[in-house]
């Protein structure tokens, strides 16, 4: 049975995670359960949650969402509808019809898809399918929450003669003003209503002379609103339907009370069953804010959570657009206990409520910010003693309460506790608050409990790497800066960089030296060796992080070269295959040819066919019989490949054709020389090189030797003088 105290909540900052997935929730009830959520003692319990909650969480990324599960509180409605011969009114009843009707869909759409959500359609599986009690208030009220006319016999009478009740009470008003408006006896608003009633607004000085009920007057007296004599008979006559009315209605609403008390029992547990669909979807919506995932719940006692993150210090950062470190961490039976040590604001304390919050909500069934290959198993009890606990109420210092704090741990602590202690053994004088920090980590040790604890003192960092089943981390410092940079790492201890970080922050050399004579020189070689340690640590993991960029890059640049060389070698296969069909088609045309010319000369049609024939029968015997889908297949292949060359010939001429547009661009920039006869031309475009016989006017005749061509000046240029 897990055992988790306030403090622990509080030191943790636990309630803030559940305000965030309350928040979340659609329903009230849903918000006041997510509030409420505790580690869970069940195995079984627990995973059918967390199995829950990632099934939720899939729907996000699938095709199959989760209908809606929203519905009004109902609770006090349950109440009243549980005492006898008593009813609701009549929204009401339209509420519990649409919360029945929610989880009608809700469970016919989990058995349908019980193959995405099994857990889910468990859970759904042990709710009761029922149309009873929609078909019982639909048959009284309509969706927007009014009685039918058709819910008994009685009220369609009641309501049929109403109507033309209402008629006349029109008809007769409508008479009553018509009249006194010509008389000149209404005000200029003519009418009103005074208690639901239409009345006349006659001006006050002719009151007396309309006939009828006055049932009020205007603040100022100048008008009396009176309701007409003819009317009057009528309106009584309404207000008694209106009594029945309401007589039939309550009969009719005790009557759908009584179909449906038996079912308050099953209503309360559809009200349950949304509620919890509520939270499951909370914390679904929660882990996709955070990504989250369930990792591994084992047996073996280890936790090992990788690229973890703090959900909490990730939504804050997330929201200022600022970075959030993950760190990676294990605790197994050879490393049961971890000394984290460092400077402060280093990220110590961060790292340890990181994963006393993850394996928190992981025991709630909440899914947690980690890499899907992490795994842990689940502790009987988590203990921390995180902060300053001065009690000004039990007028107890931080120590005397940090004193208290250890006294139940070494009640409490056993094989299947995770302890959290931050800055461990401070409060008191170092060399004796030291030495009992000491005594009380060797007892945690011998009980053989897995924790994690943050502190300063040398002898706690010597005592992790005696222990063999604890071991020291730090946190990286830039050796440079002595910025932190936030990450954890396991196997050795941290400088606290005290004198360093003096320097930086401007304190004097000669005081920090003098200080440095003040206490024991092998304690300061210590801390000096530990900081050259974790500047060389820095170093290498700085070099090892853009050797993996590096070596990640070249990955992918490999990847795109061998996709780009495989993509090459597959066209100039199949240009290879159209080249060669291109060419068989050729070959057969030169050997038509050849017949063609055979038969011009011989005209011996019996040659002609017996050679075409050859022919055909030598490409036959080459030719494989293949399916219709096969050639179907092969011709789309070819009108693949044949429409890629037509592209790059397309592309190869676009690129002769601005070619040779440049050319004549430059020709005709180059400076024009005047042509005479006996020069040897050329046509600007073509190769033959003559001599200009004769000019006239803006034509030359051109020798070519064999023959003469008349032509323009402007399409010649010159080639050598003569």
């Amino acid at each position: 049975m897990i055992s988790i105290t306030d403090k622990t909540l509080q030191d943790l900052e636990f309630t803030t995670v559940l305000q965030t997935i309350s928040d979340r929730c659609n329903t009230e009830i849903g918000k006041e359960k997510a509030l409420q959520i505790v580690p869970l003692n069940n195995k079984g319990l627990l995973m059918d949650n967390l199995l829950q909650t990632s099934e939720y969480l899939s729907s996000f990324s699938n095709n199959n969402t989760i209908p809606n599960h929203g519905f009004d509180n109902l609770t006090k409605d349950f109440k009243f509808l549980s005492i006898e011969d008593s009813f609701l009114e009549v929204g009401s009843y339209r509420k519990i019809a649409s919360l029945s009707e929610t989880v009608n869909v809700l469970l016919l759409f989990l058995k349908k898809f019980q193959d995405y959500y099994p857990k889910l359609n468990e859970k759904a599986t042990q709710v009761e399918y029922t149309k009873y009690i929609i078909q019982k208030i639909d048959e009284v009220v309509d969706k927007y929450g009014e009685i039918k006319d058709n819910a008994s016999p009685d009220l369609i009478n009641i309501r049929r003669d109403m109507s033309v009740v209402r008629g006349k009470v029109n008809q007769s008003f409508g008479q009553a003003m018509s009249q006194y408006n010509s008389l000149g006896y209404l005000d200029e608003i003519k009418e009103s209503f005074i208690e639901n009633r239409r009345v006349l607004a006659v001006m006050a000085m002719y009151r007396r002379k309309v006939k009828g009920s006055i049932l009020g007057s205007s603040k100022t007296g100048s008008i009396a609103y009176i309701e007409p004599e003819a009317t009057l008979r009528y309106s009584r006559e309404l207000s008694n339907l209106e009594y029945e009315e309401r007589e039939e209605i309550t009969r009719i609403l005790k009557k759908l009370s009584n179909d449906i008390r038996p079912f308050i029992d099953l209503l309360k547990q559809y009200q349950d069953f949304l509620s919890d669909i509520d939270v499951i979807a909370a914390k679904a919506k929660y882990a996709r804010k955070i990504n989250a995932v369930l990792p591994s719940i084992i047996e073996e006692k280890r936790l090992f959570f990788r690229d973890a993150f703090h959900p909490i210090l990730f939504l804050n950062n997330s929201e200022k657009q600022e970075k959030t470190f993950p760190q990676t961490i294990e605790l197994n039976r050879d490393n049961r206990i971890i000394v984290i040590s460092g400077p402060n604001a280093g990220g110590k304390t961060i790292s340890l409520k990181t994963i006393g919050l993850l394996q928190l909500m992981l025991q709630c069934g909440i899914l947690i910010p980690v890499h899907e290959r992490s795994e842990t198993f689940l502790f009987d009890r988590i203990l921390t003693d995180i902060g300053d606990n001065q009690s000004i109420e039990n007028h107890l210092s931080t120590y005397s309460y940090r004193l208290k704090n250890m006294n139940y741990f070494l009640k409490k602590c056993n094989a299947k506790t995770l302890f959290l202690i931050d800055e461990f053994g401070t409060g008191s004088d170092p060399e004796l608050g030291g030495a009992l920090a000491e005594i009380f980590l060797e007892e945690f040790y011998h009980r053989e409990a897995y924790g994690i604890i943050t502190t300063h003192y040398s002898n706690l960092k010597i005592l992790a790497n005696e222990l063999p089943f604890a071991s020291n981390a730090n946190m990286l410092f830039d050796e440079k800066s002595l910025e932190p940079m936030y990450k954890l790492i396991l196997g050795q201890a941290g400088s606290s960089f005290t004198f360093e970080v003096a320097q930086k922050n401007g304190i004097p050399y000669g005081l920090i030296n003098r200080a440095k004579k003040k206490i024991e020189g092998g304690k300061v070689r210590f801390d000096k060796t530990i900081a050259n340690l974790q500047k060389e640590r820095s170093k290498l993991e700085k070099t090892s992080q853009t050797l993996k960029e590096e070596e990640s890059k070249a990955r992918q640049e490999g990847k795109k070269m061998e996709t780009i060389n495989s993509k090459i070698q597959e066209k100039l296969e199949r240009y290879q295959e159209l080249y060669d069909a291109n060419q068989r088609l050729i070959y057969m045309g030169q050997k038509i040819d050849d017949i063609a010319d055979k038969y011009f000369n011989n005209k011996d049609k019996k040659v002609l066919i017996g050679e075409f024939l050859k022919i055909v029968e030598i490409e036959n015997s080459k030719r494989k019989k293949a399916t219709v889908k096969e050639k179907v297949e092969k011709e789309i292949i070819k009108k693949k490949v044949i429409e890629e060359v037509k592209v790059k010939v397309e592309e190869i001429r676009e690129v002769k054709k601005e070619n040779k547009i440049k050319a004549l661009k430059l020709e005709t920039e180059k400076p024009k020389v005047t042509l005479k006869i006996g020069d040897r031309v050329r046509m600007i475009d073509g190769k033959a090189i003559g001599t200009i016989d004769k000019i006239e006017k803006n034509k030359a005749v051109v020798n070519y030797g064999m023959f003469t061509s008349k032509v323009t000046l402007e399409l010649l240029e010159y080639v050598q003088a003569k």
